[in-house]
């Protein structure tokens, strides 16, 4: 028996060797796919092939060109503060805040890292065990800018991914219908291969149209996907209501002033940089001579931060970011004058300064929108001028149109004052016509006059209640409404008066006394829709 010669990798494709496009190996050609699929998982490192490869001397691949993900940070730090412990040196501190912005950086991946938000995610809450135990349920996250929201997603993607679960990130912004589908693709190869689950994280899910959300409704409801999405508006109205009974909304409030503090005060830790309490210097001979190579060290007051902390309105974005703004300028000023003796010191007007004004929450378009008009209302009804106005403000400051908050006033005035102050009504549309003559800024005080003249007046809803009572006369009216009694209609032709129109009908200006006549049809005689209707 004649045996064959053995093949040379030229001669059998399967013996040649394939470089993997993921972490650069070469393998055997029969290996390859297995590995691949074992390497898009994560867990190519620690496979059979890659002990096999060790064994037969090959190299390990060149760390510069392999996507690795950075090493991990020691436990209940983040990267960001393991690379501030060093000390506060203007270098360092410059170092760490180029590149991504400080809220990015300085993200946590653990639950006990995540601050605020206790009502929903606190020892005894609902969620925090299923997290903790990595089941993790359909959610939908609901908060303001700046609450935690895409925060505990990425905590959750981190969890997930030591617990062997694939984890997707959308932005509706974005993706497309065809994204999504892509997504729930390999979702189901996922699952019917590798038994591995899927979650799908969608942000601003919002901006996905109705059609749009449909595609998630048979995949959410057998369990192909865990869907979590964040969004701004309120979800009974921007999300379908099928998708909502499949999933539960978590409702994220707007940060604590306490909350925001610890945020803030981990960051400039981080940072390295040090924090003087009330009548401290920060002079390097009242607060210990920097640390070694430390020639420009950087100091913050803490009434800088507590006040930082106040006009970020509960946005924990917008609070690092005006923290990175301050001292990128602080840093940038000291390079600038060349003055390095002292440090640099961020105080309470740099951090104002930074953030300009309060960072008010308001969306036009969203459910606050609605929420402080309603405010605005009730406060005008209430005689309280001070909450009118205040709530007047937050809508201007805000943004909105002054137009709209003038026709919202006309109807005030024949809704809730009436005929108790007949000049109201005048008063309002004097108030649109400024508006619109003259546009903001100088029209708030228009609108201001106009609201505050609207909390001191008398308030009647008689006109209101009679025309509600009519049109819950015409509601409940049953078979056909009663006909226009022949003496009130007119009679312009020979036809019609010989009919009868107009028969009978008494013209008040030409009788001196009261005249006796009956206005409304037969079946409603006597009917009084200014008295209150019994219910």
């Amino acid at each position: 028996m004649q045996l064959s010669p053995p093949q040379s990798q030229e001669s059998n494709p399967m013996l040649a060797r394939v470089q993997c496009p993921v972490c650069l190996r070469e393998l055997p050609g029969a290996d390859i796919n297995a590995h691949l699929d074992r390497c898009l998982q994560g867990g190519a490192e620690a496979d059979g092939d890659g002990r096999a490869e060790a064994e037969r001397g090959s190299p390990p691949p060149c760390k510069k060109l392999r996507p690795a993900a950075p090493a991990p940070a020691a436990p209940g730090c983040s990267p960001l503060q393991q690379q501030g412990r060093g000390g506060g040196s203007s270098s360092s501190i410059a170092q760490q805040l180029a590149g991504k912005p400080l809220a990015d950086k300085l993200r946590p991946d653990t639950l006990g890292d995540y601050v605020g938000q206790e009502r929903v995610l606190g020892a005894q809450s609902l969620l925090r065990p299923l997290l903790e135990a990595h089941e993790v349920p359909s959610l939908i996250l609901w908060g303001p800018p700046g609450c935690g929201k895409t925060t505990l997603a990425h905590i959750i993607a981190s969890s997930s991914r030591k617990n062997g679960t694939r984890f997707v990130t959308l932005s509706a912004t974005s993706a497309k219908t065809n994204d999504v589908r892509d997504v729930i693709s390999q979702a189901q190869n996922e699952k019917r291969l590798f038994k591995r689950k899927t979650i799908l994280f969608i942000d601003e899910i919002h901006r996905f149209n109705k059609a749009q959300q449909d595609t998630f409704l048979p995949h959410v409801e057998c369990g192909t996907v865990t869907l979590i999405g964040a969004t701004t508006e309120n979800p009974s109205f921007q999300v379908n209501s099928a998708l909502l009974s499949r999933c539960r909304v978590i409702v994220l409030e707007k940060l604590s002033v306490e909350a925001m503090e610890v945020i803030l005060m981990r960051a400039v830790r981080s940072l390295g940089i040090r924090v003087l309490g009330q009548g401290e210097q920060h002079s390097s001979s009242a607060t210990g001579s920097p640390s070694e190579g430390s020639e420009f060290p950087v100091y913050i007051e803490e009434k800088a931060l507590s006040t930082l902390a106040y006009l970020c309105d509960g946005d924990a974005r917008t609070g690092l970011n005006g923290l990175q703004l301050a001292v990128q300028a602080r840093l940038a000023a000291g390079v600038a004058t060349g003055s390095s003796t002292d440090g640099a010191l961020i105080t309470e007007e740099h951090v104002k300064e930074g953030l300009q004004r309060s960072h008010i929450l308001y969306d036009r378009a969203g459910e606050e929108h609605y929420n402080c008009i309603s405010a605005l209302h009730k406060s005008m009804r209430g005689s309280d001028e001070n909450a009118s106005l205040y709530w007047l403000a937050r809508m201007l400051e805000g943004g909105e149109d002054p137009l709209y908050v003038a026709r919202r006033l006309v109807r005030f005035a024949s809704e809730d004052i009436g005929l108790a102050d007949p000049l109201a009504l005048t008063q309002a549309v004097a108030a649109y016509q400024g508006c619109h003559f003259i546009g903001m800024p100088e029209c708030e005080v228009i609108l201001a006059q106009c609201v505050v003249y609207f909390a001191r007046a008398p308030k009647s809803i008689e006109v209101y209640r009679a025309y509600s009572n009519v049109k819950e006369c015409l509601r409940m009216h049953t078979g056909p409404l009663p006909p226009v009694p022949l003496h009130l209609r007119n009679a312009p032709t020979r036809l019609m008066k010989n009919l009868g129109y107009g028969k009978g009908y008494k013209y008040n200006p030409m009788y001196k006394e009261p005249v006796e006549q009956d206005y409304l049809p037969e079946e409603l005689k006597g009917v009084n829709f200014f008295k209150e209707q019994k219910t």
